[in-house]
């Protein structure tokens, strides 16, 4: 009987794509009979005994905490074998990466995934290998952001040096919004990463390794709230000419390659500029926003947790097609800030034939924010579809449908 960890693999249903992850891991690893040994922490676990009870043990563990996750790990494996580690969270890379090592198990190396993470290590790195990176500047006080603007503007880019989700993201043009903008991202070392804005149209990249050879499968189109970095919609797969994509996917596979990433998921974020390709953040595990709901129906029979379940095992896996056969899009519901007074029509979007997934925090009196980072929106429909065109008009056209009355 194969044993598997999970690290971090439980969610409340308020979290949305991140309980489907799990759901779906959780379904993917018992068709192969395996024992999913469940750990998160004593919240979610708490928030979700469907998967507690389906799991044969569950613990309580931070899966932030490498250390403690490799300690606790290495105890647990003593008395209960252990023959597979995964993790889905971006704050469980390092964990997973760690307690494979100490366990002398399958997975990315720890350095690798501790450099992904660290978002200025990762570009520099990048950067002498020959890839092309925004300039940046790890900076300890607001003086040395503005200096970098006054060097690298009209604007750049503010942000944590470890964050997800474009929490504490900001563009900044002027000066004297630099010091709100820093103190917002500033860690607990005191220290802010401040980089160049690159022009062009964004994108990521999704894709797994498979016996150490990473499967780009798709190439997503993304749409951003103006003037933000806040995830307003994702296509799939991009609307872009065969060369351009060509590039992109050759781009990250170098990518992945310098980094020494070769077990699991990956998500890829890059910029198509009239210079070429332009990586951004590299993340090692799939991507958020129901990106793996997505990619799973763009490419039937494909499921991305049971694959890399066997690829962990050493069990052949089904080598992926490279192109997606269908189209899928996802749009997020942003309504303007102010309260809502009503909420009609979710019932009916949910309910369509071609919705894969809908999830929705929005209801009558809900504060409603400013949209300034993910945690901001209040809910998201994917639909699938033959293509890519008919999925993002059929998800607009959805969205249209629904009856917001707001007060300001």
């Amino acid at each position: 009987m194969t044993t598997v960890l999970v690290v971090g693999g439980a969610a409340p249903r308020e979290q949305g794509f991140v309980r489907d992850i799990c759901e779906r891991a959780m379904a993917q690893f018992l068709a192969r009979d395996a024992t999913v040994v469940l750990t998160d922490t004593k919240e979610n676990l708490a928030a979700a005994p469907e998967l507690v009870a389906l799991a044969a043990k569950a613990h309580e563990l931070d899966f932030a905490d490498a250390a403690a996750c490799r300690d606790w790990a290495t105890a647990f494996a003593r008395h209960t074998p252990v023959d597979a580690v995964v993790g889905f969270r971006e704050y469980a890379a390092v964990s997973v990466a760690e307690v494979a090592a100490a366990l002398g198990l399958p997975g990315n190396p720890p350095e690798a995934v501790r450099r992904v993470r660290t978002k200025d290590a990762c570009r520099e790195f990048l950067r002498q290998h020959g890839l092309r990176q925004p300039e940046l500047a790890l900076c300890g006080t607001v003086r040395e952001a503005v200096d970098f603007l006054r060097a690298h503007g009209p604007e750049v880019v503010v942000k944590p040096r470890r964050g997800s989700s474009s929490e504490g993201v900001r563009k900044v043009s002027d000066p004297s919004a630099m010091a709100a903008a820093f103190s917002e991202a500033m860690d607990a070392e005191g220290q802010v990463l401040v980089e160049e804005f690159v022009h062009g149209a964004e994108f990521s990249v999704e894709g797994i390794c498979l016996a150490g050879t990473p499967h780009v499968l798709a190439v997503t189109q993304k749409q951003l709230a103006p003037g933000g970095f806040v995830e307003t919609g994702h296509v799939m797969p991009a609307r872009i000419s065969s060369t351009a994509e060509a590039e992109v996917r050759s781009t990250v596979v170098r990518a992945l390659g310098v980094l020494g990433l070769e077990r699991g998921h990956f998500h890829v974020e890059c910029w198509i500029t009239d210079s070429g390709v332009v990586l951004g953040e590299v993340h090692a595990r799939q991507g958020g926003d129901w990106i793996h709901s997505m990619l799973e129906w763009s490419h039937p029979g494909l499921e991305l947790y049971g694959h890399w379940l066997d690829d962990l095992l050493g069990s052949p896996a089904p080598a992926p097609a490279l192109q997606p056969a269908r189209g899928a899009a996802a749009r997020f519901l942003t309504p303007p800030p102010g309260v809502a007074l009503a909420f009609d029509g979710w019932s009916e979007l949910a309910a369509h034939p071609a919705v894969l997934a809908a999830s929705c925090t929005l209801s009558p009196g809900s504060p409603v924010r400013p949209v300034s980072s993910n945690h901001d929106r209040h809910g998201a429909v994917v639909v699938g579809a033959e293509d890519a065109a008919t999925a993002e008009s059929l998800a607009a056209q959805l969205l249209t449908g629904l009856r917001i009355d707001m007060t300001g």
